[in-house]
């Protein structure tokens, strides 16, 4: 069994703490199997069996303890000794009122609490009301580079390119990566897609109108790397003889940003040092449920790269927005508590390098400056700013 050792980390350190952990994360990201790891560590550990409450409220058989009573009675059967117990619920969303029932464990038991949820609407509310910052969001993603590489045991130097190519076509979903057939590979990858579709964005936003909605999906992975708003989706499937509006496309983005589909990365103003609030870039969880839903050959391969780079930085905790110059733009401001990063994506450096990297010189601060091209080829520092190849940066190299 591969394990997802720093997911594994951040719940063993948490452990024990007063606060909730709360696992959140696209759907078929790993956080099932994270929590059955970290049970595992439990048992390990001499937590006896009957001290660890495990739930998987996706699995038939919990179909008569989805709302609070049932849930809150049947816990009471289960917990009937003093003592420390560990509750984990997995896709407790499905559970009408659930926010309560986490809410009165906290308070009737000497209790280590942990539940999985598909979207992030659950961190919102009720839930936000009732804890008031008693909890910790752990955030759940596919597989970086690297574990998708050990999950597949690619461990050839000399092949890192065409196992860099792979994992930019199929994606990063841990059941994709064991999958060794190709035409079992896109099934099962349209099955996710059609899964948190019709899923955590339908059922749960009750939409009705399945076709818009998947109009305006295709509109964003075909336009990721380009600035958009909601008045220029809803005019673009206008003028293509299907009417919205804006308020209804608003609507539709808040949900597939909730069910962690698309993440968005908004303008940040470097002079005027303030976020914007206009033509934010929209960045897909995962490039295989691009290319199932659009064509592996569709679309610019530079753009797609710049999504694997976005993906890559919040994978290891940095905030980040797209920069204005004046005129002009810089890919990626990158934030964390350490540092400060300015970050450009070029699919190949050309001879004329200024003009990949006139954008970042133009920047009036002494932060590091990277400029991240699809090249493997390609290293070394020009005018101070770092060139690095996309491989060597989902490696590990540079950025910590």
């Amino acid at each position: 069994m591969k394990i997802r050792q720093q997911y594994l980390k951040q719940l063993v350190e948490s452990k024990d703490t007063e606060f909730i952990k709360v696992l959140t994360g696209v759907r078929r990201s790993g956080k099932s199997f994270i929590l059955n790891m970290f049970r595992d560590y439990l048992i390990s550990s001499g937590v006896e069996l009957n001290r660890i409450i495990y739930i998987n409220f996706e699995h038939p058989d919990t179909d008569d303890i989805k709302n609070f009573k049932t849930l809150n009675e049947y816990l009471k059967s289960k917990a009937d000794e003093s003592g420390k117990y560990y509750f984990l619920f997995d896709e407790i969303q499905e559970v009408e009122n659930w926010q309560r029932v986490v809410n009165g464990l906290r308070v009737a038991y000497d209790s280590d609490i942990y539940i999985t949820g598909s979207n992030a609407t659950m961190l919102s509310g009720e839930l936000a009301t009732l804890l008031s910052g008693r909890y910790v969001e752990i955030k759940i993603m596919p597989l970086s580079f690297i574990e998708f590489c050990d999950f597949k045991n690619y461990h050839d130097d000399s092949r890192y390119g065409r196992y860099y190519q792979e994992y930019f076509e199929i994606g990063s979903f841990p059941s994709v990566a064991l999958l060794q057939n190709e035409t079992l590979t896109e099934s099962v990858l349209k099955g996710i897609f059609d899964s948190i579709i019709l899923k955590d964005v339908c059922l749960r936003g009750g939409i009705k109108d399945t076709a818009l909605l998947l109009r305006i999906v295709r509109f964003l992975l075909d336009q990721i790397g380009h600035p958009v708003s909601a008045g220029s989706i809803a005019n673009t499937l206008s003028s293509g003889g299907r009417k919205t509006t804006n308020e209804t496309v608003d609507k539709y983005l808040d949900l597939l940003e909730g069910a962690f589909i698309f993440y968005k990365a908004d303008r940040y103003d470097i002079r005027g040092k303030e976020r914007l609030k206009t033509l934010g870039k929209y960045y897909v969880v995962d490039l295989g449920l691009r290319n199932v839903a659009l064509g592996r050959n569709r679309g610019n391969v530079g753009a797609q790269l710049e999504n694997v780079v976005y993906l890559e930085l919040i994978r290891r905790g940095f905030e980040v927005t797209v920069g204005k110059l004046d005129d002009k733009e810089i890919d990626f401001i990158c934030r964390n508590s350490r540092e400060t990063l300015y970050v450009q994506v070029a699919y190949e450096l050309p001879q004329n390098s200024k003009r990949e990297t006139d954008n970042l010189l133009r920047i009036p601060d002494n932060y590091r400056k990277i400029l991240i091209t699809g090249n493997p080829m390609d290293s070394g520092v020009i005018e101070g700013i770092e060139i690095i190849s996309v491989i060597d940066f989902l490696r590990g190299s540079l950025i910590s």
